[in-house]
């Protein structure tokens, strides 16, 4: 077999590169490539797999010149990539599913306290030296304990989540599949000790006290959060994203927050990521992060553990261990 070549398009945390270096010859560039570089070498004959990101879009037009065997994304999701056409093509994906499951649980649980709690307000107010002494309605800010946490999706990152707020006593109520929901086999949840039951997305929307979301971006999950779910939530209530930024209509929060519409909002994701909606930096009722889901140690090298070994998988034309599309090589 040929010594295969991968073209890494952000270099990858360690042990990543070095295992990609062991199998094959690694191409990184200095710089981000623009759309027509990456094209360029896709389609060149000389990458057997690209490791991509999920800012980098592996698109149809690309696929149907590209020579690939596969692309090893470094990230759960792999909305980025046209899977279909991929698999039309015979190129093999892959990704890095369950390692930030944990992660991204215990950040969504930050969020939900952290804009509950006027975290960040609180923090900026002290450092400008505003606080001259306890008082009674200083910074108050929304229970947690005992409300109502409604769940947009109910996979690995849901469960999770739904498993930390239960230890906070909230009530959590999920709908699976939103918008349409999906029969629920009581098995699903029966592990978890609480006040749990799977409701209606109607229902999660008009109920929840805090709204988390974690659904893949898809045609019908793309702004499932809009104007008109904004208008059916609490006045009082907080939504929180670490699923993916378009799931949410980032102009319509915008609004319902200045507004008066929902309480706050806490973010990881954004629509047009890295931009942000104009307005939205400057609303107090928010907390914002920059996309950090899988930003520990320990996860980011494990995800680059598993991406280099699809990677590698797929150059010598092995399954890799995490396919998206398996049929690929049928």
């Amino acid at each position: 077999m040929n010594t295969p070549t991968f073209l890494v398009t952000t270099p990858l945390p360690a042990p990543g590169m070095e295992l990609l270096a062991e199998a094959g010859r690694v191409l990184s560039p200095a710089e981000p490539m623009s759309r027509e570089e990456l094209h360029r070498e896709c389609a060149s004959g000389r990458v057997d797999v690209l490791v991509s990101q999920l800012v980098d879009p592996v698109d149809a037009t690309l696929l149907a010149a590209a020579t690939l065997r596969g692309v090893s994304n470094y990230a759960a999701g792999y909305n980025n990539i046209d899977v279909a056409a991929a698999t039309a093509r015979s190129i093999m994906v892959a990704n890095t599913p369950d390692i930030l499951t944990r992660a991204t649980a215990d950040l969504t649980l930050l969020l939900v306290l952290g804009t509950a709690r006027r975290v960040v307000e609180s923090d900026q107010f002290l450092r400008s030296g505003a606080f001259t002494g306890w008082q009674p309605d200083l910074l108050l800010g929304h229970d947690v304990s005992g409300r109502t946490l409604g769940l947009a999706g109910f996979g690995r990152i849901g469960r999770a989540v739904a498993q930390r707020a239960l230890a906070f006593e909230m009530k959590v109520r999920f709908c699976p599949r939103p918008p349409e929901g999906r029969p629920v086999d009581p098995e699903e949840y029966s592990g978890l000790s609480g006040d749990i039951a799977p409701a209606s997305w109607e229902e999660v929307v008009s109920t929840s006290d805090y709204l988390s979301l974690h659904v893949p971006l898809t045609e019908q999950t793309r702004h499932l959060v809009n104007a008109d779910v904004l208008e059916r939530m609490k006045d009082s209530a907080i939504l929180i994203n670490t699923a993916r930024g378009p799931v949410v209509d980032e102009a319509a929060l915008v609004h319902a927050l200045g507004t008066g519409q929902i309480a706050g909002a806490g973010l990881d994701v954004y629509e047009h990521e890295p931009a942000l909606a104009p307005g939205l930096a400057e609303l107090p009722n928010t907390v914002l992060l920059p996309h950090l889901g899988s930003a520990t140690e320990t996860v980011r090298a494990d995800m680059a553990r598993v991406c280099a070994r699809n990677a590698v998988a797929m150059a010598r034309g092995e399954l890799p261990a995490h396919p998206v599309n398996p049929d690929a090589w049928a």
